[in-house]
This record gives C-alpha cells, structure tokens and sequence, in this order.
C-alpha cells in the first residue's frame, strides 16, 4: 500500500496557467477615469507582495498590463520581466469593449500594446479584455487582436453574467478561425458543469468568496478532464487594507469580500498546482487543441 500511495504522489502535475490582472484597486469598479488622479495609488507594495509569493513557490505567471498605468510603473514591469513571468495587455484604460466602436479599441490597444513593448523589450502577444468583454457584442474585437499582432487571447467567460459571458462557448483552450484567414488561441476563464450549469470556479471574487475546497475541487475536475485551469487574481485582493470607497451594493460586495483570505488561500493553491504562463501552457497543450470557426 505505501508503494501504491508513493506512486500516486509521484504522478506529474498538469500545468495550469497562473493569470494577473495588473491593475489599480480602484480601476475595475467603474470609477471614471477622469476621476483616478484622486485616489491613492498601491500597485507596487501590493504587485511586489504578489511577486515575492510566486518566487516563493516557484510559479509563473501572465500579467497583463492596463496601458493607462505603464508610464509610471516601469520598474515594477521590468522587474516582473526579469523574474521570468510573461507581460500581456489589459487594454488601455479599462473600458467595456461592447461599449467602444472598432475604431477606438483598435487605437487604444495598438498604444497598449507599444508603450508596454518599449518598457519590457519584447513583443507583447496575450491579451485580455477588460471586464472579460469580448461578449456576442463585441466579437469582432478578436479580428482586431489578431491584426494587431496578438497569438493568445483570454477574455471570454463560458458564463452568463450581467457584465460579460458567452455561454455555450468551449471550456477549454481552442483555436479559433477567423474571417481573412487569420487564426488566435483562445484560452477561456475556468469553469465547471454542475446542477445543469456552467459555473465560474477560478479566480478573483470567486475564489474569496467561495471556499477553498471549491476552487481546489474544481481544479483537480478540470485536470481530470485533461484542461488546464486558467486562474486570475488581481494584486489589490492581496491588500486588505487598501481605501473602503461608496459602491453600488453588487460591485462592493465582491470587491471588498474576504480580502484578508487571498494570501494564505494563495499559499495553499501555489503548494497543491503548478503554475506557469498562459504561452507556456498553450504550448504545453497545443497539439490537443481543437480548430473552429468564429464563435
């Protein structure tokens, strides 16, 4: 029996990819961005928290970059950069892309994208919408990600939600065609099947308000199945303390919830799985990916 549990223990770890949304704690509320001059920035303290837990545990990561803040966070990039993690794009100033016409994404997104180039010297090409809003609305958002030079996007929720989602959409990593022939690895946000549903399971709110079993049940699911999860976190849920600002009732609930639990259910998730970039994994996974057309 001891023989039989040494062996067990002994399989390999599939590779997940470990996914940061770089970003200020007060850039994803939908605070005007005329109005982010006025509160106090902690990208660095709690982005450097952040980074000390990955090299602690020997992860890896994708950050991508809100565009906005790459002017006055340079440092911290190439410090990222050089800690062996990948840099992506966030887009430029956190807007839902249904709610922009072609033009201005494209605009936005091919300054992101150069302004982070010039900082990390290398080419940038994941990229996640803001707000996971490529939805049925804004499909065509990925033709302008491939134009621009982009290989991997992760910005569709399998899920029906109020702000962002394509149920029905694959679960796992796919290739997806798209019109003129060009082609982008879709790498979607995790979820599980249960009760008849596609749930989330793997990442940020979700992963402080439910509890830790989930999230560790729900990954060893996924693996089982052969998918690699896709877990997202952002640095300010590991800084409990940052401002308490007036929000509508839904956006503070999830975004204040179980701050002072990120870090140690951090340190569990690093220690169960292994972590490493969304380009690693796709590479990892690329023979098994299947091709379709555009969703």
């Amino acid at each position: 029996m001891a023989t039989r549990w040494r062996c067990i223990l002994a399989l390999p770890r599939k590779l997940n990819a470990f996914t940061v949304d770089l970003e200020e704690w007060y850039q994803g509320i939908e605070i005007p961005v005329a109005e982010w001059g006025r509160f106090e920035s902690r990208i660095h303290a709690s982005t450097e928290a952040l980074l000390n837990l990955l090299a602690e545990y020997g992860a890896r990561a994708t950050f991508f970059v809100l565009g906005y803040n790459v002017p006055w966070i340079k440092p911290l990039l190439k410090a990222i950069a050089a800690a062996g993690h990948e840099i992506g794009t966030h887009g430029l100033c956190h807007t839902f892309i249904y709610q922009q016409d072609r033009a201005t994404f494209r605009a936005e997104l091919l300054r992101a994208k150069a302004e982070t180039e010039d900082v990390v010297q290398r080419p940038v090409v994941s990229h996640r919408a803001p707000y996971f809003s490529i939805t049925r609305d804004s499909i065509w958002a990925l033709e302008v990600v491939a134009e621009l030079g982009f290989r991997f996007d992760s910005s569709i929720f399998p899920v029906q939600n109020y702000r962002y989602g394509i149920p029905g959409s694959p679960r796992d990593p796919y290739f997806i065609n798209l019109p003129g022939g060009a082609r982008l690895c879709e790498f979607p946000i995790s979820t599980v099947k249960a009760f008849g549903r596609v749930w989330p399971c793997s990442g940020g709110a979700y992963f402080r308000i439910y509890p830790y079993a989930f999230t560790r049940r729900n990954i060893r699911a996924l693996n089982r199945e052969g998918i690699p999860a896709n877990f997202y976190i952002h640095p300010w849920e590991l800084d409990s303390d940052h401002p308490r600002v007036p929000l509508p009732r839904r956006v503070s609930l999830t975004h204040y919830f179980g701050l002072e639990n990120t870090v140690p259910r951090l340190r569990r998730l690093l220690d169960e799985f292994k972590f490493g970039t969304l380009e690693e994994v796709i590479e990892h996974e690329r023979p098994r990916l299947r091709y379709q057309a555009i969703l």
